[in-house]
């Protein structure tokens, strides 16, 4: 018998992923790592967009390995009568089924949710869309760099003064997949009191939009747009990036207490505190570049690392800037928190790919496979499903597969 250590806390659960690309497969794999049993269904000959974008190694998308770990893979053919009747095999035995076509496309293949529930009616049907499957918009198509443009992200990001600014990740897909598996994770639990499973809608433009938290609540209160402000908060000051001998340095105070300890203990400017320009939060805020001009004439003093090391010393919060090597060469992140796991794919060879930043402590994530080279599960799961050696031969003849 499995200990719980052994056990991991999704593996009873089977999920169809039809997905393309990065949030809804980001959102899969992240099943995946959690012992989900994930089927990953692609075109014939094409496959994922994503199996187009580099980088590649071996003729093989490094990019798509990333994103699509932890999941089986077979071809189908929907658009013809025996890939449907597959997928429809497929439905009978799974949990979840996560698309992220235009809404409606799926209806029209005649696999929509509501012809799907009632082969099995406990399917959790997690669909991700640009806009969401209603609303004037919901037929745009959506990427990344439209769900943050629309959905405000672009617009409070950048320097003072200057242009919008797309955030350096692909923010509002990694914002939508993870809104879809939480979606499909409470779907699970309504599915445990009620028997039945139901239809997720997320649109990316949606999770940008609420990713921007406080700036709906300052612009309801003010009126005022919320402007790009650099590296500065709008709600929180000194709370920003500071000048150093040899680059720049976060230094974060979320509160006066901590304000106070930096200004008298840190900076020896305790005359700060009780500047009229400074005394509270929205005055500091008002007033952050005349006091960060401030706090700069201490921190040009210092190295990037001793200044974090004197303010870290003082129990106020401060760090570097790291790029992305001292990411994955870092003690904590890379190594202690296991961001970075190295696995052995059947044609790319030994890889990195990202670690998982959920950590259930008696359950931890793990890659248990690598992603699949397309169709490489054909056989296996055709077979699984009763078909013969002879009707998978015939289906990869005539393109079903």
């Amino acid at each position: 018998m499995e200990t719980q250590k052994e056990m991991q806390a999704l593996q009873n659960l089977t999920v169809l992923d039809l997905t393309r690309v990065v949030s809804a497969p980001y959102a899969a794999s992240v099943l995946g790592d959690f012992g989900a049993n994930v089927i990953k269904i692609e075109m014939p000959g094409s496959g994922d967009d994503a199996r187009g974008y580099g980088p590649y190694e071996n003729g093989e998308s490094m990019y798509y390995a990333n994103l699509n770990r932890n999941k089986r893979g077979i071809t189908l053919n929907l658009k013809t009568q025996e890939g449907k009747d597959i997928l429809k095999s497929l439905v009978k035995e799974a949990d979840i089924l996560l698309e992220n076509y235009r809404p409606g496309v799926m209806d029209k293949l005649g696999l929509g949710y509501d012809v799907l529930k009632e082969i099995n009616p406990g399917l959790i049907y997690g669909a991700l869309s640009g806009f969401g499957s209603y609303g004037p918009y919901s037929q745009r198509p959506g990427y990344d760099i439209i769900s943050q443009g629309m959905g405000g992200l672009m617009s409070v990001t950048g320097a003072k003064g200057g242009e919008p600014t797309r955030s350096g990740n692909a923010m509002g897909d990694i914002l939508g997949g993870m809104n879809l598996v939480i979606g499909v994770l409470m779907a699970v639990n309504a599915r445990n009191m009620t028997g039945v499973g139901q239809r997720i809608d997320v649109s990316l433009v949606d999770s940008v939009v609420a990713s921007l938290e406080n700036a709906y609540i300052r612009y309801f209160k003010s009126g005022e747009l919320p402007v790009r402000n650099g590296n500065a908060y709008a709600s929180i000051a000194p709370y920003d990036t500071y000048r150093a001998k040899d680059g720049r340095v976060i230094i974060a105070c979320g509160n006066q207490k901590l304000y106070e300890r930096l200004c008298n203990e840190v900076l020896d400017m305790a005359w700060m505190i009780t500047d009229e320009r400074f005394l509270n939060v929205p005055l500091r805020v008002a007033n952050n570049e005349i006091q960060k001009q401030y706090i700069e004439e201490w921190t040009m003093q210092y190295t990037v690392d001793e200044i974090v090391e004197k303010v870290l010393a003082k129990g106020i919060p401060a760090a570097p800037i790291f790029n992305v090597r001292q990411i994955t060469e870092d003690e904590h992140i890379a190594k202690a928190r296991e961001m970075f796991i190295e696995i052995d794919h059947p044609t790319i060879g030994r890889m990195k790919v990202n670690g998982s930043p959920i950590k259930l402590m008696d359950m931890m994530p793990r890659i248990n496979c690598p992603a699949p080279t397309l169709g490489q599960h054909n056989e296996e799961i055709l077979e699984g499903l009763g078909y013969t050696a002879e009707q998978i031969a015939d289906f990869k003849e005539r393109g079903v597969i």
